[in-house]
């Protein structure tokens, strides 16, 4: 199949936490389809990290037991083999400064590689990794490090690992990567927006009445309990994931697509957002926990059954929020925000309702939720565009009906569409930061989250509102937006 990027510069991803979950069932994947793609220089190199004493082949005895069943398509053999050719393993304990010298020796000294840091571990390693790696050389223009949320718990935590590792890297250097800005339903928003006069007139508040933005999930916490506990879904998902598509939503028309350009506007969304209140976080945002229910078919326990959780936990597994933006373009829309876990069905996708028409001359036949137009943007579990409207159904009476258009980039342009993490991890290699948070974004972020975070935890009277696994929540999330009148999407 056709691909139209070009192979990127001779590199060294080195991957901390080379035997983890991450590294295994996302990183190698979407490297390994890049490679199938003739996307990776053929001096690129993958060295994993880890702490157990492994040789080379009894590590990609594991990649071939873990990480191949991850690759749902294109797969080939012969591709595989040359892409294990690649791979190298070396018994590095990220907390040990004694094992940084034999990495240094392991990548060499070539200014001309690019040599890549993915930091999969916990981020109470960064400070210490960053600190080993400059220790022994590696924090020379050439090195990039790639951070994995979450950074922090809140803005003085986050803060204070990002001064760790600053102290050793300069900010160009510095990669906070959130996937679901490397979906291909997210680059094609920004180039409907910007490259297309047809949305730009309509991308205000004359014409929008609302935006809604969920990511749900089927899952659990599973084995995750006790992290997921001392997180909960505002940290875990609200903080990074869905502010930064609301900022591609929101966002005014770079000057460019040069990284700072494209992060400058995003920050001014995320200055714009109006700051809570401890009354307004009473009146604008749900949190919810799950109980025992079904999911699939099949009966699931409750949150507070889960292992790893304590009897009285009254951490969120659920969230939403009525978000607003205080300027010229967005004032008066709401933006609602909405994540849980043990929902009814996984997805992931950004609802744009337009106003209705100032006068209805058919007869209304699709009740009150109903926008006559709205686009559609889904992210998971599949990638598409969707632009709703009325049109009249075959038959003698003028009766209206919703229909829409299916904008499907894969059939119109017959070339391979890469997921998430490979578009990421290429875009590292090239030095592409338009896709990745600066610190000064994360900063805004944190402090937009902070109030509700901040009286969510002295409510120690009013616990999270409990949802059935399987549902779509709380019922007080569909009550949010009835107040504007309007209802959640799948409701409608």
């Amino acid at each position: 199949m056709e691909t139209r990027s070009t192979p990127t510069p001779a590199f060294d991803m080195v991957l901390f936490g080379g035997a983890g979950d991450l590294v295994m069932r996302k990183l190698l994947p979407s490297l390994y389809q890049a490679h199938a793609a003739g996307l990776l220089n053929e001096q690129g190199r993958i060295l994993a990290l880890g702490r157990k004493d492994l040789s080379r082949d009894d590590y990609l005895a594991s990649v071939e037991k873990q990480s191949r069943i991850h690759i749902k398509s294109h797969f080939d053999d012969a591709a595989w083999k040359t892409f294990c050719d690649r791979i190298d393993y070396l018994k590095v304990d990220a907390s040990q400064a004694a094992d940084f010298p034999a990495l240094a020796e392991k990548i060499g000294n070539d200014a001309g590689k690019v040599v890549v840091c993915y930091l999969a571990t916990a981020p109470n390693l960064f400070a210490g990794i960053c600190e080993n790696l400059a220790a022994v050389g590696l924090n020379r223009d050439n090195v990039r490090v790639v951070l994995e949320k979450p950074l922090g718990t809140d803005l003085d935590s986050s803060n204070e690992i990002n001064d760790d590792v600053a102290r050793f890297f300069q900010e160009d250097q510095l990669y906070r990567i959130d996937h679901y800005l490397g979906k291909e339903s997210v680059q094609n928003l920004m180039a409907i927006r910007f490259a297309n006069a047809l949305f730009e007139p309509l991308w205000r508040r004359e014409w929008i009445h609302d935006v809604q933005i969920t990511i749900s999930e089927e899952l659990g916490v599973g084995s995750r309990g006790d992290f997921y506990d001392g997180t909960g879904a505002l940290r875990d998902m609200v903080q990074n994931h869905l502010l930064q598509l609301l900022c591609i939503v929101a966002m005014e028309p770079p000057a460019n697509l040069e990284a700072d350009a494209v992060r400058d506007e995003k920050l001014k969304v995320l200055k714009a957002l109006r700051p809570f209140t401890e009354q307004e976080v009473a009146t604008k945002t749900v949190r919810g926990q799950y109980k025992a229910g079904a999911v699939g078919g099949q009966p699931v326990v409750g949150y507070l059954e889960e292992a790893g959780i304590p009897q009285h936990s009254q951490t969120e597994t659920f969230v939403a929020i009525k978000a607003e933006i205080d300027n010229w373009r967005w004032a008066g829309v709401p933006f609602f925000l909405r994540t849980g876990k043990r929902m009814q069905e996984r997805l992931a996708e950004i609802v744009i309702n337009f106003r209705d028409v100032p006068h209805q001359v058919f007869a209304g036949p699709l009740g009150g939720c109903h926008h006559a137009n709205r686009m559609v943007i889904r992210l998971q579990p599949d990638e598409s565009i969707r632009l709703y409207f009325l049109a009249k159904e075959p038959g003698d009476t003028m009766r209206l009906q919703p229909a829409y258009l299916d904008l499907d980039f894969y059939k119109a342009f017959k070339v391979r569409r890469a997921d998430a993490y490979e578009r990421l991890l290429l875009d590292v290699i090239r030095g592409k930061l338009a896709l990745f948070m600066r610190r000064d974004e994360l900063i805004e972020a944190w402090r937009w989250v902070e109030p509700i975070m901040d009286t969510w935890a002295a409510s120690t009277n009013n616990p999270p509102k409990q949802y059935t696994a399987g549902s779509w929540g709380p019922a007080a999330s569909s009550a949010l937006l009835s107040r504007d009148g309007i209802s959640w999407h799948e409701e409608c």
